[in-house]
């Protein structure tokens, strides 16, 4: 079947509104669906606060520490310290392999040389330093959840 057989297809579906077509020879196989343009697109749950301002107030991000953007800002209160936040997207583990001590915990100094987490991408594990000297007062993300380039990971005092 040629490409302008099936925008010939696309078009007919579109005048007739059918919304799912299927069509199996010998040679080949095609199925094309139309989406209707006034369904919504589903949500995707990321963990970066911007997205999480469309999600439904009961709605419940699977890591700790991120408040949704919807929060009004006269009820933040300030965070003391500086914060170490992930470099790229991935999968956050706290420590080696599931066997070892994580690299760090609360209350333990760091230097800027101190490696505090690994974040997998792509089968590729990447050791994240710490950047800058202090120590660790909070964790904000759980062992093996997904973060995202600028998700806050440490809390550092």
């Amino acid at each position: 079947m040629e490409l302008k057989q099936i925008k010939e297809l696309m078009a007919a579906m579109e005048k007739a509104d059918i919304k799912r077509l299927r069509i199996k020879d010998k040679e080949y196989e095609i199925e094309l669906e139309r989406k209707e343009e006034n369904t919504p697109h589903p949500m995707v749950s990321y963990p970066h606060p911007e997205i999480h301002a469309r999600f439904p107030a009961h709605a419940t991000p699977p890591y700790r520490g991120h408040e949704p953007v919807e929060t009004p800002k006269a009820e933040e209160k300030k965070v003391e310290g500086k914060f170490i936040t992930a470099p790229l997207v991935g999968t956050m583990y706290h420590a080696a392999s599931p066997e070892d001590s994580p690299f760090v915990k609360v209350g333990d100094r760091v230097d800027e040389s101190t490696i505090v987490c690994i974040i997998e991408a792509m089968k590729v594990l990447n050791e994240v330093k710490a950047g800058m000297s202090g120590t660790v007062a909070e964790i904000y993300v759980d062992n093996s959840h997904p973060v995202e380039f600028g998700t806050k990971l440490f809390r550092i005092v």
